[in-house]
């Protein structure tokens, strides 16, 4: 996998600012003088550090955003960036200078004068997730160079740093996984990528097509008849915690999309790679979990499927069986993941009896359409949980709405052959796509669907990401769990 860029924490040292030659950062704030640090630097480049800081152009930044100073006389740095970001900053401001950093970093890597500041750790933290590089280009670019962050107190930022760290690299690996094309990232491919996270200490079991079979997993097993590779389920525990019943979280993997008989349009279908993001973003969380010993027991259980049109693929009308003894109806072969979900849902509360249970998923056009690519769509069966994730995502500052989810939607996938269809038309499909996963979890546990179509691969950069995949909602169930599920 893709490992986040080296960064160590060293004492604050002013010896050898005039010999570095990569990018050297010094933190400074809206109309206060500059620290020693900057002084120093300003020094030797003949003040360039204050003519910047003094600028107007330094006074309309933003906090966290900074100017840069391509090849200055007198230091052999590349660069020196001015980064505007005040002691009282916020976490997010914070980490928006880290990312600022990372923007312009390149193979001689970086050295950050944070000294003081109260955030260095996580502007570290933003500084590793926007150092993010996936590609399969014949010439590869050179690595990111190190970066080293100088700190007064270099133990005491290292330890706050450690489960950020550990967070990163569970982004990444979502990333990477949401990257992969499907001839890369096949069903087998993504069950073994999961299995090997046991060297980390999570359990993990793969359940296979006659294990599902068994399991009366039809709904699951239709969707992925048509393609040549095998549909599995992947079960990945860590019980770091004591006694109590785990979370259970639960994605959606179909690692490629055509739609199956309900072919989508050519146009575009190439992004259909990423239909598997749910499943990524539940194998990034329990990586996060297993890295920073999490004392917490969650479970997280993933359906991996192909969705293609073939001889044997499921067909619109089909009726299938599902894992709960429910009917459904296949109105539209392209409305597959709900029936993955389904089962797997119904799976994870009947086997590991979860206190409350989430499921992520690229599901629905229609959320994109509703809340575009700032916001994943949250739906719940208990308003109070739902509020808890919501907060959880407003304090990592990843997009999140509560969507309604009354009963009166229920009408809309009501069936006539069958106890309910897989989708009610384009009328509030994202709702009724929540509506269809509700019939399969229990009146009584707390339950949130999160839709993540439109945040999983937006059309551009984010704060924290280059254009690509996000690996949105790690960050936001690492905070829920570290909340409210550790003890």
């Amino acid at each position: 996998m893709t490992q986040p860029v080296p960064i160590t924490f060293t004492q604050t040292d002013h010896s050898d600012f005039a010999a570095y030659d990569g990018l050297l950062v010094v933190l400074a704030a809206h109309g206060t003088p500059l620290g020693e640090a900057a002084r120093q630097i300003d020094a030797l480049t003949h003040g360039a550090v204050s003519r910047a800081h003094g600028s107007d152009a330094f006074g309309k930044l933003a906090h966290g955003a900074g100017i840069t100073l391509n090849w200055p006389a007198g230091v052999a740095a590349r660069a020196v960036m001015v980064l505007a970001l005040p002691e009282a900053a916020t976490t997010q401001e914070a980490r928006k200078a880290g990312a600022a950093v990372a923007a312009v970093l390149d193979d001689k890597g970086a050295q950050v004068v944070a000294a003081s500041h109260p955030r260095a750790s996580d502007i570290a933290f933003g500084l590793a997730l926007r150092a993010y590089r996936f590609d399969y280009h014949s010439e590869t670019k050179p690595a990111f160079g190190s970066v080293s962050m100088m700190v007064d107190t270099p133990e005491r930022t290292a330890q706050a740093a450690a489960p950020l760290a550990a967070l990163a690299e569970g982004v990444f690996f979502t990333r990477d996984l949401v990257n992969e094309p499907a001839n890369i990232l096949t069903t087998c491919d993504f069950a073994a990528r999961l299995a090997g996270m046991q060297e980390l200490g999570l359990e993990v079991e793969i359940l296979e097509e006659a294990d599902l079979e068994a399991l009366g997993m039809r709904a699951l097993l239709a969707v992925g008849q048509g393609s040549e590779s095998p549909s599995k389920v992947v079960v990945m525990k860590w019980m770091g915690g004591g006694d109590e019943a785990p979370l259970a979280l639960v994605g959606k993997g179909v690692v490629f999309d055509t739609g199956g008989i309900s072919l989508k349009p050519g146009a575009g279908m190439e992004d259909m790679t990423m239909d598997m993001g749910g499943a990524g973003t539940v194998a990034g969380v329990m990586r996060t979990l297993a890295l920073r010993k999490a004392r917490a027991n969650v479970v997280g259980l993933v359906g991996i499927v192909e969705n293609m049109p073939d001889g044997r693929a499921q067909r619109p009308g089909d009726i299938v069986t599902s894992a709960k003894g429910l009917t459904i109806e296949v109105i539209n072969t392209d409305a597959e993941g709900r029936l993955v979900l389904a089962d797997v849902l119904w799976y994870a509360q009947d086997r590991f009896k979860p206190c409350a249970m989430i499921d992520l998923a690229t599901l629905t056009g229609a959320v994109i359409v509703g809340l575009g690519h700032e916001n994943a769509g949250v739906f719940a069966n208990d308003d109070a949980f739902a509020a808890q994730v919501v907060q959880a995502a407003r304090s990592e500052n990843e997009g999140a709405w509560h969507m309604p989810l009354q009963p009166a939607y229920d009408g809309l996938i009501k069936s006539r052959l069958a106890d309910i269809k897989n989708t009610g038309g384009r009328a509030a499909g994202a709702i009724t796509a929540a509506a269809f996963l509700k019939r399969f979890v229990a009146d009584d546990l707390p339950w949130c669907h999160i839709d993540i179509a439109g945040v999983a691969l937006p059309p551009s950069a984010t704060d924290l990401a280059p254009k690509g995949p996000t690996g949105w909602g790690v960050m936001t169930l690492n905070r829920l769990i570290a909340d409210k599920f550790e003890g």
